[in-house]
């Protein structure tokens, strides 16, 4: 039997959840979910003085909006310092790391002189092969024994075989002078320890695979798969920052995209299946693949999220979009819809959720439902409104108060009322937007009135002619 996929995401809680992050949450929760493996959830809250329990809750947050659940309780590496600490003494125990006694003093200066003689700069502590009985009563870190000949080879799912020349590499510290585990001893021991099989993470982390394998195999462990992937860039082609916009996961839900829409665009930001473009989270569990991400920089496109994120609309379960659309409300620290309100769009979602990218397009159609009387009317609807339709929509009224409500008599109606006045229905359609939402783009008339009902639409009928 092959052993069960457990991937990880392993995000610094020092700010929100950046939008490079969420995607790559998003692959490890797709190559885990789509096979049937566990996703985990590790904080990286060693840096105190940078880690906050507000950005904790802000990651937390970005990935609940985003639909990556993950198994088992949130790990914190900081809580786990004694474990890392212990590898790192078992290590020295073993003879495969060092007590390494040189002060920042010394190591400044041997590398000002390897600078001024063109010399490399890598550290070579004298200490390395020191006898024990040779050790000064004084502070000193422990350090791994780097292998010092032939060559590291990272077998990268992404990259391909990356080499790094051993002596390259030097004789990195494990454990500080104060007793504290480095961030590079704590991510290999947490890994091991939560069993993970697929480190899956940003290339800037590419160079530290090769120094975390020395941790690896000198405790005798699996080395993970790895597998790391592209940043993502700006439409500039520059590394995305704040001046490229929102950044943060928080910030899409609060402009009021869609999530499944944001999955299926972060999917398809640096990974293909094939030409498909737009796709549903069970066909991204089943087609996601290591082998299907690019090895070149992504870029961020807008128009194209916008573009998804109004096809998953157009699909969406009603009641889930009206969920969504609550909590986008919240987000965008926006009035919450009453309980009227929220059963309206609802009942209305059928002819609003066509052609809307977004929340704030789909809550502007439906104004016509949303809003209270008397309207307020925009600048087109009330130019659509004149003395003579005025004069029309008051003899419509008493047809309409007898009418059977259902839309195939109510065309027949309106469509035999305009050809009396001699005109077509698109004349009178103006005038029967403009009253019955305020707006000049609106939902199909007979859509507006058919949930509106015969009183409500009767009423602004009333207070629009008087």
């Amino acid at each position: 039997m092959t052993q069960p996929v457990v991937t990880r995401f392993a995000p610094s809680p020092t700010g929100y959840l950046h939008i490079g992050g969420a995607r790559t949450a998003l692959f490890n929760w797709l190559y885990a979910r789509g096979r049937g493996g566990k996703f985990l959830l590790r904080v990286e809250d060693t840096d105190r003085e940078r880690s906050t329990p507000e950005a904790t809750a802000a990651i937390l947050q970005g990935m609940e909006w985003l639909g990556l659940d993950h198994d088992g309780e949130v790990i914190s590496q900081f809580e786990r310092a004694d474990r890392h600490a212990e590898v790192a003494k078992q290590l020295l125990a073993e003879g495969k790391a060092y007590k390494c006694f040189a002060t920042q003093e010394e190591i400044a200066a041997f590398r000002d002189q390897a600078k001024a003689e063109g010399k490399s700069t890598l550290y070579r502590s004298p200490w390395r092969d020191a006898d024990a009985a040779s050790h000064p009563d004084a502070p000193y870190v422990i350090r791994i024994k780097a292998p010092q000949d032939g060559a590291t080879v990272i077998q990268d799912e992404v990259q391909g075989d990356v080499t790094i020349r051993n002596d390259q590499l030097d004789d990195m510290i494990l454990l500080r002078s104060d007793g504290t585990p480095v961030y590079m001893l704590a991510v290999v021991v947490d890994d091991h320890d939560m069993g993970v099989t697929h480190v899956i993470r940003g290339d800037d982390h590419l160079n530290n695979a090769a120094r975390q394998m020395m941790i690896y195999q000198a405790m005798g462990w699996d080395v993970p798969v790895w597998a790391h992937i592209p940043l993502i860039h700006g439409a500039d082609g520059k590394k995305l920052s704040k001046r490229h916009g929102a950044l943060g996961a928080q910030e899409y839900q609060a402009m009021g995209y869609p999530a499944a829409g944001m999955r299926n665009y972060l999917a398809r930001l640096g990974w293909s299946h094939g030409d498909d473009e737009f796709f549903t989270d069970a066909q991204a569990k089943e087609w996601f693949n290591l082998g299907g991400i690019g090895k070149s920089p992504a870029r961020f496109d807008t128009k194209k999220l916008e573009n998804l994120c109004g096809q998953h609309i157009a699909i969406g379960d009603d009641a889930a979009l009206r969920q969504e659309i609550c909590a986008y409300l919240a987000a965008a620290g926006e009035p919450a819809l009453t309980d009227a309100q929220s059963q309206g769009l609802e009942r209305a979602m059928y002819c609003l959720k066509d052609r809307a990218r977004t929340f704030p397009e789909l809550l502007e159609k439906a104004h016509f439902i949303l809003a209270s009387r008397p309207l307020d009317r925009d600048a087109k609807a009330e130019k659509a409104l004149t003395s003579v339709s005025d004069g029309i929509l008051e003899e419509l009224t008493p047809q309409l108060q007898n009418a059977s409500w259902v839309r195939d008599d109510l065309e027949a109606l309106l469509n035999g009322f305009a050809e009396a006045y001699d005109t077509k229905f698109g004349k009178l359609a103006g005038p029967l937007r403009a009253v019955l939402a305020g707006r000049a783009v609106t939902p199909s008339v007979f859509d507006m009135m058919l949930i509106l009902g015969r009183e409500e639409t009767l009423a602004r009928l009333k207070d629009a002619t008087g």
